[in-house]
């Protein structure tokens, strides 16, 4: 790896930027970046799979009464990067000039460097030999707690990265992110009788997190589940109440609401909610947070991609829409304010506005004041993969349900996937309990794919569509 991002960049960056404003440039954004990536893949009691990856480059954006041009580009020297940045000032149709005096920038501000305390923390993460052995150690432990296994898989995953960027308003800013992710699944079989289980577990700024890792408490988790999906009974189709578990149960509203919350959907006009906001949205019950300050957390972040500290920001408060989720091109094209959010997968990726830790806040009841309160509906303890419409509609498999019958769970049942409407189940949300967590997961969407948190509490949806069988 090449030498770490110091305020050494300065003199470069401040001439880069200043070539731009002098071409006419409202703004001109340098983003650099430098990335260790390291994956390993257990199957059984073999390690089959090892994929160490290590990248440089940089983005270069440029913007122009509303628009803007991008380059990215893996030569970091002058000559790469003052040729990058003439590309996209091409697409604009400004023409690079020489270094002269520009009043539209007046220079960069003193470096903001984040990473000053994260420095070792790369060295601090597990080696190649360690975390097979984590994950040998993951997988017998699936062996030594399940029954009926036919595959057992252990993955581990560890990304690395140091980003620095300038931009013609002053920002100056470094940061290192460190994200690790552990996944355990199995494939449980008995004659006709089939189930498949995963869990996935993940941490941001953590060095220690894998050596630190509970394997036998997930592999139990794992485990438990895939025995009693086994024999489970195949769900009714019909509509009826649903209780939602904590945790993971917030990918729905991640995919179905968060995404129609960002400003990138007001310019594709592909949001309901774009004028909306001061109106009832969601039920009263419903508070909805998108925020990047939670520790440890999977999108958690000490700033964004466009060198913006992270904020909490109140989407929803009770009910009714206040904010969205905004990028520097969100605030230039659609008025809403910037709120930390502008992330990107590598420097081959223009930011975008995009969730960090998204959830849908506690509430006051306990999770069984939820349950009780259903006479006849589905449980869904864990949520599986899905698909989600441009406008919000969706449909999420079930991978882990029970049927609730006067207001009690009884028998597990498998086939059951959720279908609706973000502006339809929405206002259905009437009652979050008081056990909110976490979890850690990934996404994608116009700027790649990023690590995100998703949560929420137990919340009960009043009536949603169940397809079974």
């Amino acid at each position: 790896m090449t030498a770490s991002f110091t305020s050494n960049w300065k003199d470069l960056l401040e001439d880069l930027l200043q070539r731009g404003s002098c071409a006419g440039a409202d703004l001109v954004e340098v983003f650099l970046e430098r990335t260790d990536h390291l994956g390993l893949l257990a199957e059984q009691d073999r390690i089959t799979s090892v994929n160490p990856a290590f990248s440089r480059g940089a983005g270069l954006r440029v913007f122009l009464h509303g628009r803007d041009g991008f380059v990215s580009t893996n030569d970091l020297s002058r000559d790469g990067l003052t040729r990058a940045l003439d590309q996209a000032l091409a697409m604009l149709g400004l023409e690079s000039q020489a270094l002269q005096q520009s009043e539209a920038f007046s220079g960069l501000q003193a470096l903001n460097d984040y990473g000053l305390s994260k420095q070792d923390w790369l060295q601090r993460c597990p080696d190649l030999a360690s975390a097979s052995l984590r994950m040998l150690e993951g997988t017998d432990q699936l062996q030594r707690l399940g029954q009926h296994l036919q595959v057992r898989r252990g993955s581990y995953s560890r990304d690395w990265q140091e980003v620095m960027v300038a931009a013609s308003d002053g920002t100056f800013a470094r940061d290192i992110r460190l994200h690790q992710s552990t996944g355990l699944s199995v494939l449980a079989a008995d004659g006709d009788h089939r189930s498949s289980v995963g869990r996935r577990y993940g941490s941001t700024d953590r060095p220690d997190d894998l050596a630190n890792w509970n394997c036998q408490a997930s592999a139990a988790e794992v485990c438990e589940s895939a025995g009693t999906m086994l024999r489970a009974d195949y769900v009714d189709a019909g509509q009826m109440p649903a209780v939602l578990a904590n945790r993971f149960g917030g990918v729905i509203f991640h995919e179905a609401c968060g995404h129609l919350l960002e400003t990138t959907q007001i310019e594709r006009g592909t949001t309901p909610f774009a004028e909306s906001v001061g109106s009832l949205i969601a039920h009263p019950a419903v508070t909805a947070i998108d925020e990047g300050l939670s520790g440890g957390a999977f999108g958690s972040l000490s700033m964004d991609d466009e060198g913006m500290a992270p904020e909490r920001t109140v989407l929803i408060k009770d009910g009714v829409l206040e904010r969205f989720i905004s990028d520097r091109a969100g605030e230039l094209r659609t008025g809403h304010q910037r709120t930390g959010s502008g992330r990107r997968q590598s420097h081959a990726f223009a930011a975008a506005s995009r969730m960090r830790n998204t959830y849908i806040d506690a509430g006051p009841h306990q999770p069984e004041e939820l349950i009780a309160s259903v006479d006849r509906g589905l449980y869904c303890k864990a949520m599986g993969g899905g698909s989600v419409g441009p406008t919000g509609q969706f449909n999420f498999a079930v991978e882990e349900g029970y049927l609730i019958e006067n207001g009690n769970l009884t028998k597990p049942v498998k086939g059951a996937t959720l279908i609706g409407d973000a502006k339809e189940v929405m206002p259905r949300i009437s009652m979050c309990a008081n056990d909110l967590e976490l979890a850690a997961g990934f996404c994608g969407s116009v700027s790649g794919s990023i690590f995100v948190t998703v949560g929420q509490p137990h919340i009960k949806v009043d009536s949603i569509t169940v397809g079974g069988r």
